[in-house]
């Protein structure tokens, strides 16, 4: 009776902690949840709690029935994870808010049912970082990356096809028509549900560990070319029977295809390695394989003292209130001039006005921008600044490291330097100095961040100081600001520099009324 007693009021007490849990990290949750519903690439993050506790469902006897170990390691996981959320619900930065999520749920399987119990437990509970959206600069990073990739397979495969084709970045010109591999094509609508799909089946795989790994490892592979394989389809599809084949619903349908066909390849390599190392056995027993009954009598969920289980809920009790009161607090935005008030004449630089495409300006998702060439005499400088108002929510700026390729650019070489003569936000300037050439074309580029006061050039400078600023200041706006000029045949990269820096100069004080400090 005693220990029926214990158990209720250790159950109970899980209860309440669910029940704080999710208080606490609600607004994380459904900032979480519009991303699942609005990006292709995440919509399966609806399914991996369900697929997670499925999988611990299943092992339940096996977990009951092992040996707890300390359950005290958990207690410092969940208050380790609660610190980060704190931090990352005070600077409203959601990606740190859910990765805090996942390490406090480790964290309280690890308190309530003991690390010995963690042998058992361990995939599902990692499958849930696979629910979790990449931070934005690896994503950009890795988008821009598979986009080149993709491309580059891509027009092998139409050009195996006897079909002339010319690629430039990820734009394939098919002559009559140019293909952009555009963001929505970079594969990662498939890699992201795939690796998730290749975890659990290598879970489920009743196979040697090396077998297990490739399984995983392979769904980057097989996403890569199968992606690159419907960018060529779509390339001959277009050269044959027009525009329409790569738009619309058939542009969806194929990708729905293709995505299929990537399950199936992972099917296809397991059931080749069931037969090279384990002839005779179906692969349904691989997957399934009888378990022997499992004795769980006098087995005990929850440890007879509730002090571990306890200390989460008041953890957890301490950390929904910290977000109550982060609640209330609206982030500073500071006034600021728009860039349509910004000066075409600086010095002796005279400026043309220019404008992004509606896709780009869709792509990077700034509050605004100025986009413009200035001229004086042979020289010509382009001038281009985005300003974000709030960078919480996923909306940052774009690295040109990552971008720069996308054009059809290769990056020759790429280093910081200071520019005394220069200065911004009232500190010396600096800037990444990166030499690109496509072709015989050549052109110099500098770009830095200005951030709330601050001169950056680090991209993961500017995202620990998001998390800083967020905190201290209730502020995350900030700019990416980018000059480029060309190199004339014959002319040196040394006669670039000293354009730049002279506009650098011109440019000095100029920005704060738009790039509030």
């Amino acid at each position: 009776m005693l220990k029926e007693r214990s158990q209720a009021i250790g159950l109970g007490l899980v209860a309440l902690a669910c029940v704080l849990l999710f208080a606490a990290f609600h607004q994380g949750l459904l900032e979480l949840g519009k991303i699942w519903s609005n990006r292709e690439e995440y919509s399966h993050g609806w399914l991996i709690p369900l697929i997670s506790a499925f999988l611990l469902w299943q092992d339940r006897d096996r977990i009951l029935a092992s040996a707890p170990g300390p359950r005290w390691p958990g207690v410092v996981m969940v208050a380790a994870s609660l610190v980060l959320f704190v931090l990352g619900d005070l600077a409203t930065l959601y990606v740190v808010v859910h990765y805090a999520f996942v390490g406090c749920l480790w964290g309280l399987f690890v308190a309530w049912l003991g690390v010995g119990r963690l042998r058992y437990g361990w995939a599902p509970l990692l499958l849930l970082a696979f629910m979790v959206p990449l931070p934005p600069f690896l994503y950009n990073r890795l988008s821009g990356f598979l986009q080149l990739i993709s491309s580059a397979l891509g027009v092998e495969f139409i050009r195996l096809c006897g079909i002339s084709v010319f690629l430039e970045g990820n734009v394939i010109d098919l002559g009559s028509y140019q293909l952009q591999v555009v963001e929505a094509c970079n594969g990662l609508r498939y890699l992201f549900p795939l690796m998730s799909f290749g975890f659990v089946c290598a879970y489920l795989f009743q196979a040697p560990l090396w077998q297990r790994l490739l399984v995983f490892l392979s769904t980057g592979p097989i996403t890569v070319l199968m992606n690159s394989f419907r960018i060529g389809v779509i390339g001959v599809l277009v050269e044959h029977w027009g525009t329409a084949m790569a738009e619309g619903f058939l542009h969806d349908f194929e990708g729905w295809v293709i995505f299929m066909a990537c399950v199936a390849i992972l099917f296809l390599e397991m059931l080749v390695l069931t037969r090279l190392t384990r002839r005779g056995v179906a692969l349904r027993d691989v997957f399934w394989p009888h378990r022997p009954a499992v004795d769980t009598d006098g087995a005990r969920l929850f440890p007879e003292r509730s002090g571990v289980i306890v200390t989460t809920v008041v953890l957890l009790g301490a950390a929904a209130s910290a977000a109550a009161a982060a609640g209330h607090r609206e982030e500073v935005i500071p006034d600021r001039a728009h860039f349509s008030e910004f000066p075409v004449q600086i010095e002796q630089w005279r400026g043309y006005r220019d404008t992004l495409e509606a896709k780009f300006i869709e792509a990077l998702k700034f509050e605004d921008y100025v986009l413009a060439n200035y001229q004086r005499g042979d020289g010509i400088v382009n001038f281009y600044a985005a300003y974000y108002a709030s960078q919480r929510k996923g909306e940052s700026a774009h690295s040109p490291r990552s971008c720069i390729p996308g054009g059809g650019w290769e990056i020759q070489d790429l280093r910081t330097l200071a520019v005394p003569e220069a200065s911004f936000a009232g500190q010396p300037a600096r800037a990444n100095r990166v030499e690109i050439q496509k072709g015989q074309h050549r052109q110099l580029v500098y770009y830095w961040f200005q951030q709330r006061g601050r001169v950056i050039t680090s991209e993961y400078e500017v995202k620990l100081r998001l998390l800083l600023d967020g905190i201290g200041m209730n502020r995350t706006d900030g700019a990416l600001v980018r000059l480029t000029t060309p190199i004339g045949p014959g002319e040196s990269w040394e006669a670039g520099d000293r354009r730049l820096t002279e506009f650098m100069k011109a440019l000095s004080g100029r920005l704060e009324p738009y790039v509030p400090i």
